[in-house]
């Protein structure tokens, strides 16, 4: 038979196949149980997905239609695999759930499949369309939930939830998941409202928890929208993400933030301002600098350095530009008081890893925070930090750059910092413990750096220093550091 001449369906045959279908939804819906009641009910619907013509299976015949049912049983499929909450009393409650995805993942191929079947036998008549845009939203919240290593997912449920999201790009024309949720021409708008409108009823503050993967459905789904895509839905993001950053749990915590940062790097800083959201971020993560969580603070930090341009537009925009820079300030006031009596290594090294981006963010600004930060410089050069010395070199790698933008207020401190680098120095150049020769040589090569530049704003009074101990000194790495500081000639730095 020739594609235009395939016949529509009947209209007795769509109302037989919508009642069977709304007999297997009402069994998908009923409380759930044990036993076999519920793997019949999937035996049955793949048996009539198997049997059913393609054109009667997504015609629009009947009281609600059929693309509509198949919509509701598509949600009931994807609900059906999704994990439980996870129980108190021992036990993570998900077993079972790996073999329920696996079995809802392989009625989606089959049913996937059916539209693109339709789809090559009746482009002239495209009813599959309409059912492929109610069928899109479930089907992907189910392979988000599946296809990536989780406490509910085995290899194999991965695999099909996989397989799922390949054939649902492959049938709605669509190149990645980004171009699936935006769209990828003018005409098409995309499905992340859809996806959106899904997840909605399972985010909010009192059913959030009662699914465990709607979080991490919802982030990654969102990290795959970026501008100018993402501004359209502020008000339908931003609070889920603030409300799974305000959990109690760290995981949940850093999570969050990480939704927050990549809406603050991917929506224009004026929808930001609008409504005095971006306050309302800086002081949703200000509070978390509190915890002692060594990836919260990480993510937060990185999140609070892009959101500080946004908050710093809205004070030129008042004409309070002196001003600007007031948020940044407050967070390295308290970043320094926290690192000061910091024990950790974890935290110290993450305290360390960012605290250079603040000294180039304040630049000569950072003359505010000198005593406090003198002091942070020379007490974390005094402690080991392990075989690959990131903190002291995040910390040589701070005290370059105090160098270079407070120069006029160095003058000063010069003894106490030339004592702090000899000392390092030479802990280096005794230090027996796993460290690398390569780490050793960047730690002494970053010192001397750092000597050089504080004879620089001396006008070369640590040459003059460092004469007197050159002629006492025995270890040679120590001499051949004080060497290169010498045939430096002085100046004062840009």
């Amino acid at each position: 038979m020739k594609l235009d001449e395939a016949s529509p369906p009947s209209e007795g045959s769509a109302r037989t196949l919508e009642h069977a279908l709304s007999k297997i939804l009402h069994g998908l819906s009923q409380a759930p149980g044990r036993g076999h009641a519920r793997p019949a009910v999937l035996h049955d619907l793949s048996a009539l997905i198997e049997a059913a013509d393609g054109n009667e299976l997504f015609a629009g015949s009947g009281t609600r239609g059929m693309p509509e049912v198949l919509g509701q049983v598509a949600k009931a499929l994807e609900k059906f695999a999704a994990p439980p909450q996870e129980k108190a009393e021992g036990g993570d409650g998900h077993s079972e759930v790996p073999e329920k995805a696996t079995e809802v993942g392989l009625l989606f191929l089959k049913l996937l499949g059916k539209v693109e079947t339709t789809a090559k036998s009746s482009p002239v008549c495209p009813a599959w369309k309409t059912g492929l845009r109610h069928l899109a939203g479930p089907v992907y919240v189910f392979a988000t939930t599946h296809r990536l290593k989780q406490p509910w997912t085995s290899t194999r449920s991965q695999q099909v939830a996989d397989e799922v999201l390949s054939l649902l790009l492959r049938v709605t024309e669509c190149s990645s998941v980004a171009g699936f949720l935006c769209g990828e021409n003018e005409d098409d708008r995309g499905r992340f409202a859809a996806v959106l409108g899904l997840l909605k009823p399972r985010l909010n503050k009192e059913s959030w928890k009662n699914n465990p993967a709607v979080k991490h459905v919802f982030s990654w789904t969102l990290q795959q929208v970026t501008q100018p895509w993402l501004s359209q839905h502020l008000e339908k993001i931003l609070p889920p993400s603030l409300l799974i950053s305000d959990d109690y749990q760290t995981e949940n915590k850093v999570l969050g933030v990480q939704c927050l940062h990549h809406i603050v790097i991917n929506v224009p800083a004026a929808d930001l301002l609008q409504y005095n959201r971006a306050q309302v971020l800086y002081h949703a993560l200000f509070n978390h600098l509190y915890m002692p969580e060594h990836n919260l603070i990480q993510a937060v930090l990185l999140c609070l350095l892009d959101l500080f341009p946004v908050l710093e537009k809205a004070l030129h925009w008042k004409g309070d530009a002196a001003r600007a820079t007031a948020h940044c300030h407050d967070v390295l006031q308290l970043i320094l008081t926290h690192m000061e009596p910091e024990h950790r290594l974890l935290l110290r090294r993450t305290y360390a890893r960012n605290l250079p981006a603040f000294v180039k963010k304040l630049g000569i600004l950072t003359v505010r925070h000198m005593k406090r930060l003198e002091q942070v410089i020379i007490g974390y050069l005094e402690v080991y930090d392990g075989p690959e010395e990131e903190t002291r070199l995040k910390i040589l790698e701070t005290l370059k750059l105090v160098l270079q933008y407070t120069w006029p207020r160095i003058s000063c401190r010069v003894v106490v910092l030339l004592k702090a680098l000899l000392k390092l120095i030479c802990d280096v150049a005794r230090d027996t413990s796993l460290t690398t020769e390569a780490t050793k040589s960047t730690l002494l090569q970053e010192a001397t750096d750092c000597l050089i530049l504080l004879d620089h704003c001396s006008q070369g009074q640590v040459k003059g220093l460092l004469s007197r101990i050159v002629l006492s000194c025995e270890d040679s790495t120590v001499v051949s550091c004080i060497r290169k500081v010498q045939q430096c000639s002085a100046g004062v730095p840009e």
